[in-house]
């Protein structure tokens, strides 16, 4: 059980995209640029978003994506659902045939296991990604006013 490359992908170009809220439409060229994601691999990736009401398109130019809902009503289960990833911890996705068509000894370990990711998954909304990214990057820009005064400093 592992999360792919999809959801991965998916849930860092919705939180790219969040960043940007607020300043129009975002182009897809953009988040390929700022995050290393194939353009060809997020055009099909929002297609299953926007299918799903995730995001919005605007054509023409100027034209890109934006948000279809507020980030504090989009969990990172939402995102990762519209792409069709599954987060299965069972042999059996479920269907309790593990073992010879029988249900395995530790099948309800992993069921139970699945319950508590999609829990986790829902309960993390996109507007908690937003503000802990926002956070890092004033944290970030904070340290480099601070280096440039002590060069400064040195310098003087």
């Amino acid at each position: 059980m592992r999360l792919t490359t999809k959801g991965r992908f998916a849930v860092t170009a919705m939180l790219d995209l969040a960043m940007h809220n607020g300043q129009g439409p975002v182009t897809l060229a953009g988040i390929s640029r700022r995050q290393g994601i194939s353009l060809s691999y997020l055009e099909q990736l929002f297609g299953k978003l926007r299918r799903h009401a995730l995001v919005d398109s605007v054509r023409g130019p100027g034209g890109g994506y934006t948000l279809a809902r507020e980030t504090d009503a989009m969990s990172v289960a939402d995102i990762i659902i519209a792409v069709d990833e599954p987060l299965d911890a069972t042999q059996c996705g479920g269907k309790e045939n593990c073992l010879d068509e029988q249900r395995c000894m530790t099948h309800d370990l992993w069921s139970k296991l699945n319950e508590k990711m999609y829990e986790y998954l829902h309960s993390v909304k996109l507007s908690e990604l937003v503000a802990k990214q926002q956070a890092r990057l004033e944290e970030r820009r904070q340290t480099v006013l601070q280096d440039k005064r002590k060069e400064l400093a040195v310098s003087a």
